[in-house]
């Protein structure tokens, strides 16, 4: 039983005499295997902490890549850089990568850049598209740890995914639309900004299921590669009110909110609801205002200490339970903002059914 610990430390940890522990570290007879257990379990554990020690202390680079809208990377920037300093005194230094639209050949490039620079993790929010994960493959292979943020890409070697589970997301967003109808027709726009993001489809097949086994009512007119910008977005908004004058409610999977909202004020039409994701500085002014009527939110900060602690866990050797739980989903409105508090100047109706 090779160790490199004094054997007083290992009856200390154990709970033993450390005659007790020597005759186990030496192979003595008489002694139970249920005090060999509790000795090695001791010894297991030591080495567990000897890990956290060595990393304690160390100063972690990572790198944050993103291919995500400003408002939504601003604020992923913040999250990380409040939770950083709940981490002393492990010092990470997070270098963020933000674009928001990368070709997949571009986001591969650097991918490969960062690791063959060399890094001490990667926070990964990108398309599920095979040219990625075979770039995280060659990070993995590398002995980088790649944690992914808020979509997924399962079929890659990533040591965690991090963020809300999409599908009930998208699940609370049909309860929400579907509980303001009432049982009456109606018509939602859906947008994604990508239909190469796992997460977005993900919410998309959620909230499709929820709305067609419970209000067959209500249709839906999809949108998407809109990328979350306004333009982009605005315009796919614009040419699919034209084309059905049915569309009365909105379910924001992929942002750009305000030329959605802009281009129902443009063709007069009036929204009888409005979902969004994410308590970004954008959706929190449309949501005190009453522009939306619902956010969707979980705590990046969680989520950032989540990536954290699964690179920690590689970079230590040590497995301490792995990233922890998916984020909850909140459902925020103007009563509840968190730090916030601001009455809605349009009266929100919502009818639970």
């Amino acid at each position: 039983m090779a160790h490199p610990f004094l054997v007083k430390d290992i009856a200390f940890q154990a709970g033993l005499s450390t005659a007790t522990v020597d005759r186990v570290l030496n192979g003595r007879a008489g002694v139970r295997r249920q005090t060999e257990q509790r000795v090695k379990a001791a010894i297991a554990e030591l080495e567990k902490q000897q890990a956290g020690a060595e990393v304690a202390g160390r100063k972690l680079a990572i790198d944050i890549v993103m291919e995500t809208p400003v408002r939504f990377s601003d604020a992923v920037r913040a999250a990380f850089e409040a939770e950083v300093a709940t981490l002393l005194p492990t010092v990470f230094r997070c270098r963020f990568h933000f674009a928001e639209v990368m070709k997949p050949a571009e986001l591969v490039q650097l991918l490969d850049r960062i690791r063959l620079r060399g890094t001490h993790g990667i926070v990964l929010k990108a398309p599920d598209v095979p040219e990625v994960v075979a770039a995280v493959r060659r990070a993995d292979d590398a002995g980088i740890p790649v944690v992914t943020l808020v979509t997924d890409l399962p079929n890659s070697p990533r040591v965690a995914y991090t963020g809300a589970d999409n599908r009930a997301a998208g699940e609370t967003a049909a309860y929400l639309i579907g509980s303001v109808f009432g049982g009456t027709p109606g018509h939602v726009l859906v947008t994604l900004s990508s239909g190469r993001f796992r997460g977005e489809e993900e919410r998309e097949i959620g909230f499709r299921r929820v709305i067609r086994e419970h209000y067959p009512a209500i249709g839906i007119t999809e949108i998407s590669e809109g990328h979350g910008t306004d333009a982009a977005t605005g315009s796919l908004a614009a040419r699919a009110l034209a084309s059905d004058a049915t569309i009365d409610a909105v379910y924001s999977i992929g942002g750009g909110n305000r030329a959605v909202l802009a281009a129902f004020e443009a063709a007069g039409r009036k929204l009888r609801v409005f979902v969004a994701h994410d308590l970004d500085a954008d959706n929190r002014s449309l949501l005190a205002s009453g522009k939306i009527n619902f956010v969707l939110h979980h705590d990046l900060r969680s989520d950032a200490r989540s990536a954290f602690r699964a690179i920690l866990d590689r970079v230590s050797k040590a497995a301490r339970g792995g990233p922890g739980p998916l984020s909850a989903v909140e459902i925020i409105t103007p009563f509840n903002m968190p730090d916030h508090y601001a009455s809605a100047k349009d009266e929100i109706r919502v009818v639970v059914g």
